[in-house]
């Protein structure tokens, strides 16, 4: 990190984010040699990062916010987090999506990025259990009128979560009698021990039943999901055919993933690409087009 004079704020801050989390503390003086910049950058951006609760600033430094395995935010606290990350998967994810498949989107704010994207895909069944995603479909058909080729949109009835998911019985009886070519999951958490985690039980028994009625899994999750672990485990990575994430993930990271899953997109690396690690097939697979320059959007 030691030529980063001309990083953007965002990306200086997960830089620094990523020291916090790896090191478990990091010192004023450490960062404004490693990232070049000024002492009052530095604390600025140390500042910024502990408004959004993601680090704790301490005399002379910052050290990482232990939470509660049980602890979930709101959706509009998710939503300053990695916006221009997400804003990378969402569009890589979208690449993997054919026109007239049948796709369910779980809750959460990439998902809800990704929803965005869609929105040109002609012909999508889309199921959800998020409120926001659905919203965003609804509000477009409300502005163009109903277009033709517009999403059909099934929302999953249930009890609402802070992050604005509709979970329970009812969500879970609704999901169970369906079948998706693809879900795209938002998670809490991904680890190689307790695999997709949530903090909320009743997520996580809704998050089974999507995985179970879904052809392929497609997780989409910033490299801040890597190592956090949730009070529940809801899926192993066995059972996830693709990862999308941002180039904030390590390279020590990139390479555990890629002996666990079948398939590792990195959005936002050279030019806005993404980078598999297995071949063209499984985007095939997934009814994503079958050219892996076209998975990539090079």
């Amino acid at each position: 990190m030691s030529e980063n004079q001309n990083l953007l704020a965002e990306q200086r801050r997960a830089l620094i984010l990523d020291e916090v989390r790896r090191r478990g503390g990091v010192r004023v003086n450490e960062l404004t040699r490693k990232l070049g910049v000024s002492d009052m950058t530095v604390r600025r951006d140390l500042d910024a990062l502990s408004r959004q609760g993601v680090l704790e600033k301490v005399h002379g430094g910052a050290v990482p916010v232990v939470e509660a395995s049980t602890h979930e935010p709101g959706f509009e606290a998710k939503s300053g987090l990695e916006p221009t990350a997400k804003e990378d998967i969402a569009r890589a994810a979208a690449s993997l999506v054919a026109p007239g498949s049948a796709i369910a989107l779980s809750g959460g704010t990439t998902t809800y990025a990704l929803a965005h994207h869609l929105l040109d895909v002609p012909d999508l069944t889309v199921v959800t259990n998020s409120v926001r995603v659905a919203e965003v479909f609804h509000s477009a058909q409300r502005g163009s009128g109903q277009r033709q080729g517009g999403a059909t949109v099934v929302l999953t009835g249930g009890v609402r979560t802070p992050s604005d998911s509709l979970v329970g019985p009812v969500a879970d009886q609704a999901i169970a009698s369906l079948h998706f070519d693809v879900l795209f999951l938002g998670v809490h958490g991904i680890s190689p021990q307790a695999g997709l985690s949530t903090p909320n039980l009743a997520e996580a028994e809704t998050n089974r039943r999507l995985v179970g009625s879904a052809r392929r899994v497609v997780v989409v999750a910033d490299h801040t999901k890597w190592g956090t672990v949730g009070l529940s485990s809801f899926a192993t990575l066995s059972q996830v055919d693709t990862l999308v994430t941002d180039a904030g993930l390590p390279a020590q990271a990139r390479a555990e993933i890629s002996e666990l899953l079948n398939r590792l997109l990195v959005a936002g690396e050279g030019g806005g690409g993404t980078a598999p690690t297995a071949g063209a097939d499984e985007a095939s697979d997934a009814g994503a087009p079958t050219d892996a320059e076209d998975a990539t959007g090079a």
